[in-house]
């Protein structure tokens, strides 16, 4: 075996090399972190090539001295931590000191620099095995341009695996868009092969920092995000989370960031799932621009050579925070409420502010407000109970008294968001009026919703409330199936259900949740009982209790080709209007959407 030696400087940096620098996409990502942690306000990245011929990144951050030029293409130097304790709550983007000296070993690099008051600057290349810097003077304004070239030009092997020139700059082009998200009140630049791709100014507002979301994700994404504010025990989230109707078939536009970090955590993603978990589409992902700020300290970015992962010292505090703010700010997405940001401090309870669903609001007009009624209030006599409505809608029991729900005599009453119901096609999709045009509703996903979230409300308050049958029903079971009734009868009567054992394979249901009593009794037991089986353990029905309310709610809801009448129809519109997420069916299908009279005068082309 040869003797154990020192290796030599180039040789020592090639190899930490491969830990940070990948392809053109990770030089970049190490070069922007360093000109935002100097205070750039401008920065300006010019590539050919897809990076691999030239990558240069000019900024106009506080610069660097003369004779720290040296030391910064060296291992292991850095001016943004001295000690321990510093380490344990990082405040900037890089922090290693070993990007520039691995980036300079497999490639050509030149690093020039200028700081405050000094008439010239000055620039550092390395060179030879032992990596010997040169200082040089260089005519530079304030802050500092790292020029590099030709990538890999050293390390063959390694250069062999870069793709093509269109794959390298879309990757690299997908570093930039995070980096400039993060910073809004840096302007970025970006060119290719001298085209301009990117003019991004500085957002030092509101309106301008949604301009650059949208040239960044698209404008379609700005118009299906709801923007978010939240703040409690120290911890803010803020930014831009897309509409469950607007959902991506991959999870490529989402991004989240911690103390202006953008990074990839577990915790973050099981929070952000178990938020769009009600009412997003089976294998689609939601789409979101966020910003997590906390305190340094309760965050370990020191956990991988790229730091695109982190570790949170509260894990549990920290998911419970994203999944109650993120799954509020879900709940409250109604017909009818404006576009503006949702600011709540302290109290998750608060109501937000949110916009309608597609890409328009649909308040009233200028002048006039509209207030959701409590759920189940329109349309019914005063003496049935909230809980009941829907049952009777599904059998057509509306008492002859109820009153119909008119539109408004005058221009001076306000109008519903979902407007008034002026007709239904095919047994399937209800026909509204309102001030900007026609609304089409899906009735039976948009009653499922409805259903689902008075059962949800209702297992929260306990227990389901059931209601006796005139006539129980039998139902002939397997052996296991009467064995699990039998011995797990406190969880059918928080469903709202009372089931008896009456044989080997003999089951008698005797009551049934009230507001589910017109269902089908017999199809809607054998179904929770199946969900109950499939999942076993009490432990596991309460993990996966919103799919099983959600089966029985399926089997409350007005079916297909039945026929409602002008009062049931509107009562359905005004629940909609009340009720949290009704934007969304329990599988996560749009329940209604908006035709403007622009969309419709467009589609018979009038005015053309």
């Amino acid at each position: 075996m040869s003797k154990i030696q020192l290796l030599d400087s180039r040789l020592a940096n090639q190899i930490a090399a491969g830990e940070v620098v990948e392809r053109p996409a990770s030089v970049l990502k190490e070069l922007l972190e360093n000109a935002l942690d100097a205070g750039s306000e401008s920065i300006t990245v010019d590539v050919e090539q897809g990076g691999v011929k030239l990558l240069r990144v000019r900024d106009n951050g506080h610069g660097i001295e003369r004779d720290d030029l040296p030391l910064a293409l060296s291992r292991h130097a850095t001016s943004k931590i001295r000690g321990l304790e510093d380490l344990e709550a990082i405040g900037t983007l890089g922090f290693r000191g070993e990007a520039l000296a691995a980036i300079s070993s497999v490639s050509r690099l030149t690093l020039a620099s200028n700081i405050e008051g000094e008439a010239e600057g000055w620039q550092v290349q390395v060179e030879g095995r032992d990596m010997a810097p040169t200082v040089t003077p260089a005519g530079h304004p304030r802050g500092t341009t790292v020029t590099m070239r030709d990538l890999f030009f050293n390390t063959p092997a390694r250069r062999r695996f870069l793709r093509t020139e269109k794959t390298e700059f879309n990757h690299l082009e997908e570093v930039f868009r995070r980096i400039a998200l993060s910073e809004f009140n840096t302007a970025f630049r970006l060119t290719h092969n001298q085209k301009v791709i990117h003019q991004l100014p500085a957002g030092l507002d509101d309106t301008l920092r949604a301009a650059r979301v949208a040239k960044l994700c698209g404008k379609g994404f700005m118009e299906q995000a709801i923007p978010v504010d939240v703040e409690r025990d120290g911890i803010r989230l803020h930014g831009w989370m897309g509409l469950p109707t607007f959902s991506r078939s991959q999870a490529d536009l989402q991004y989240f960031y911690v103390n202006g970090r953008v990074i990839r955590d577990k915790v973050v993603s099981h929070a952000v799932r178990q938020a769009y978990a009600d009412v997003l589409y089976h294998g689609r992902h939601p789409a979101y621009v966020l910003f997590l700020e906390l305190d340094p300290a309760m965050v370990d970015v020191n956990v991988h050579p790229t730091k695109h992962e982190v570790r949170f010292r509260e894990q549990r505090m920290v998911h419970g925070f994203l999944y109650s703010s993120l799954h509020r700010a879900i709940a409250e997405v109604r017909p009818g409420q404006d576009q503006g940001p949702a600011v709540v401090e302290d109290d998750l309870s608060m109501p937000m502010t949110q916009p309608s669903q597609g890409s328009m609001s649909l308040s009233a007009p200028s002048g006039r407000s509209y207030t959701p009624p409590p759920a189940g209030s329109f349309g019914y006599g005063q003496g049935m109970r909230q809980a009941d409505a829907y049952g009777a809608l599904v059998q057509g029991q509306v008492q002859d008294t109820a009153p119909a729900v008119m539109p408004p005599a005058s221009e001076d009453e306000t109008i519903p968001p979902l407007g008034y119901a002026v007709a239904q096609l095919h047994g399937i999709f209800i026909l509204a009026e309102n001030q900007h045009g026609m609304v089409v509703v899906d009735m039976h996903a948009a009653h499922e919703r409805i259903t689902y979230e008075r059962l949800k409300q209702s297992w929260s308050d306990d227990k389901v409330r059931s209601q006796p049958l005139l006539v129980p029903v039998s139902l002939a079971v397997s052996s296991r199936e009467a064995d699990f009734a039998e011995e797990q009868p406190e969880v059918f009567s928080r469903l709202g259900f009372v089931v008896e054992r009456a044989g080997p394979e003999t089951l008698v249901v005797r009551e049934v949740p009230a507001m589910l009593r017109n269902s089908d009794s017999e199809s809607m037991v054998r179904d929770v009982l199946s969900d109950l089986l499939a999942q076993g353990s009490s432990e596991r029905i309460e993990q996966k209790l919103d799919e099983l309310l959600s089966t029985m709610a399926c089997h409350g809801s007005v079916r297909a080709n039945r026929r409602l009448t002008v009062p049931e129809m509107n009562a359905l519109l005004r629940d909609m209007e009340a009720t949290e997420r009704s934007g969304q069916c329990n599988h996560g299908r749009p329940t209604w959407t908006q035709m403007s009279l622009k969309d419709l005068d467009r589609l018979f082309m009038r005015g053309q």
